[in-house]
């Protein structure tokens, strides 16, 4: 193990430092998340277009207004004001209190000024939660929960908010809300088809046997004509954790650059520590086993462990 770093040490590492009013890009795995949604985006799509067509009947407005301002929709992710209300209803956010504002933004503004971007950019959020964790979401949102802030030192929180920064730098939080926001009509819809189909068994069996007849051929149909690909999204939740895992291991890799590894790592070790005390299983042990493991959204700690080890060791 190499030396590690004092927790309070919050130096500046020597050198100029460009500042960016933000450095947002894509990695391979914010593509990939968005590659994996195509099935989805195109069935939401579908589900939109025969929507608006119908609507276009009934309210009398032309149906590619109504379609075109879906698919423009996605661009309200970014803007400011729809921000805050994602992160007030959707994430279950608040405004940092005074206190809690003066200990986390000068932490804040050291991870941003090592990683040049201006910190200003981005807004910061707390979370009512006894977990040590914190988040980046749409364009500009970084949230950090309250027992964070109170059990970390200002070194590990910094471990923790370069971490989620790294998420937003790569394009993580971005692809994921996105991928999120022009999956879900065809996701409603499908929960509206199980309903139905839970439904069936209150018709008279002749006229289930000819809805599941009719089903089943459109089902076949489908296949044959995209070749089998209509049954790629079954298997699209394995790809998109393992995508995930990845995004995360990336995100780490993001802290280690700017030099937080060892209070990253400290962190990990600390919830490594509460699982084995409240009897939480390994990963090769845990409830569902390997269905369990590959729907995973995030890598275990030993993982994550390991690979920051390695960055330290690469650095000697």
């Amino acid at each position: 193990m190499s030396a590690p770093v004092p927790d309070d040490d919050l130096t500046r590492r020597p050198g100029r430092i460009h500042i960016a009013a933000r450095r947002r890009g894509a990695d391979l795995t914010a593509l990939g998340s968005l590659a994996l949604h195509l099935p989805h985006v195109a069935a939401s799509l579908t589900v939109v277009f025969v929507v608006s067509y119908a609507l276009s009947h009934l309210i009398h407005l032309p149906w590619w207004l109504l379609f075109g301002s879906w698919v423009l929709s996605g661009a309200l992710v970014f803007h400011r004001p729809c921000e805050r209300l994602l992160a007030r209803w959707l994430f279950g956010l608040r405004y940092p209190t005074p206190e809690e504002d003066r200990r986390l933004r000068p932490v804040w503004h050291e991870v941003t000024a090592r990683a040049g971007v201006e910190a200003n950019a981005y807004q910061l959020w707390m979370e009512e939660s006894d977990e040590i964790n914190a988040l980046a979401a749409a364009g500009h949102i970084v949230g950090v929960t309250s027992h964070s802030l109170r059990t970390l030192t200002p070194a590990q929180l910094a471990g923790v908010l370069a971490h989620e920064l790294g998420h937003h730098t790569r394009g993580h939080a971005w692809a994921s809300l996105l991928s999120l926001w022009y999956a879900l009509p065809a996701r409603l819809a499908w929960r509206l088809l199980r309903l139905l189909c839970t439904r069936l068994g209150l018709l008279p069996t002749g006229a289930a046997a000819v809805v599941i007849g009719v089903a089943g051929a459109l089902l076949i149909a489908l296949a044959t004509a995209t070749y089998g690909l209509i049954f790629l999204p079954l298997a699209t939740p394995y790809l998109v954790a393992a995508v995930s895992r990845r995004s995360e291991l990336r995100a780490d890799e993001h802290a280690a650059g700017l030099g937080f590894a060892p209070q990253l790592m400290a962190v990990l070790h600390q919830e490594r520590d509460r699982e084995v005390t409240a009897g939480v299983p390994g990963p090769a042990f845990s409830k569902g086993g390997m269905i369990a493991r590959l729907l995973d959204s995030h890598p275990d700690v030993h993982t994550r462990l390991h690979r920051l080890q390695a960055h330290l060791d690469s650095r000697r």
